[in-house]
């Protein structure tokens, strides 16, 4: 079974941009798991422009699914995680000023500092996952480094998947074939949607997690939170 983890960031976005509480990031939070989700995931940025790290304290207090934090692990980033203690952490390499996500590790390059930093997460119980492009070398780099899991970042997937989805879809298969091999969990995250998402999981063996946030909460505005998870834990089945 695959899980859906919801990225709540946008949630926290929008609240953030008139000031308040509303919409409540916490309140979405226990909703998303009521209606469905398997995971909460978030990703503060040290500007705190959407998930604000007093966020990731107050939400370790009532999420009772899969809480994954994603990040980039700076001194700052690695407190937080290491107070909290989600289930799971996943490493990401984002600059502060990056929009979104746009580039997985170079395992080779970084593999003195990521064994470091997983080393010190693993011995705190907290499972690693580490955001990565689907080249096999970097999955063997990410074996290397003795982390739980990789995610597989999707945004070419997404990009070519409706200009030819078998083209698409084909380094990712690779990736997580070799991923398979060297016992290395499964997760695959950005720009899924209702449109590519089940011929990914149909596609890659082992897919154990995909964190989803923007296109789930812009199908929300139109089809409502509830039926929006549903529709993409249907698409996981």
């Amino acid at each position: 079974m695959t899980k859906l983890s919801v990225n709540i960031n946008k949630i926290a976005t929008l609240r953030n941009a008139r000031g308040g509480n509303r919409p409540n990031v916490v309140q979405a939070a226990k909703d998303c798991e009521r209606f469905g989700a398997e995971g909460i995931t978030v990703h503060p940025r040290p500007d705190e422009r959407h998930i604000r790290y007093q966020d990731v304290y107050d939400l370790k207090e009532v999420v009772t699914t899969e809480f994954n934090i994603e990040g980039n692990p700076t001194p700052d980033f690695l407190k937080l995680v290491k107070e909290v203690r989600p289930a799971q952490a996943t490493l990401v390499p984002d600059a502060p000023d990056a929009i979104t996500s746009n580039a997985g590790w170079d395992t080779i390059k970084h593999k003195d500092f990521l064994t470091d930093v997983i080393g010190e997460l693993k011995e705190l119980g907290i499972r690693t996952s580490i955001f990565v492009d689907p080249i096999v070398p970097m999955v063997e780099g990410a074996a290397a480094v003795n982390t739980d899991r990789i995610e597989l970042y999707t945004e070419a997937y997404a990009t070519n998947f409706l200009q030819n989805r078998e083209e698409a879809v084909a380094p990712y298969l690779e990736a997580a074939i070799k991923a398979q091999e060297f016992g290395l969990g499964l997760n695959a995250g950005h720009d899924l949607d209702l449109d590519n998402l089940k011929y990914l999981h149909m596609t890659l063996p082992g897919l154990q997690e995909v964190s989803i946030g923007h296109a789930l909460i812009c199908d929300a505005l139109y089809l409502g939170l509830e039926n929006t998870i549903q529709l993409y834990l249907r698409q996981l089945k």
